[in-house]
């Protein structure tokens, strides 16, 4: 295996981590419905699915739906 012959400075360590940044998410303000959201991704603003400006799902409901508790079989 290689090891190094001479040992690497805080200085050139953090210069080659230099490119390891976060990039912002691109959120966008949709001219329908005025919501922030996330680019190229679906969006549910008032029970309503929304992608591309359109309702995609009207009523949308989430696939998992919160579990039923023993209270509620009495």
């Amino acid at each position: 295996m290689a090891h190094p012959k001479r040992r690497t400075s805080s200085a050139t360590r953090d210069k080659r981590r230099s490119h390891y940044k976060l990039t912002p998410k691109a959120v966008t303000l949709c001219a329908t419905t005025g919501e922030l959201h996330l680019r190229h991704k679906a969006y549910v603003v008032d029970g309503d699915l929304y992608l591309n400006g359109k309702v995609a799902i009207k009523d949308y409901a989430p696939v998992a739906a919160p579990a039923p508790t023993d209270n509620d079989e009495e």
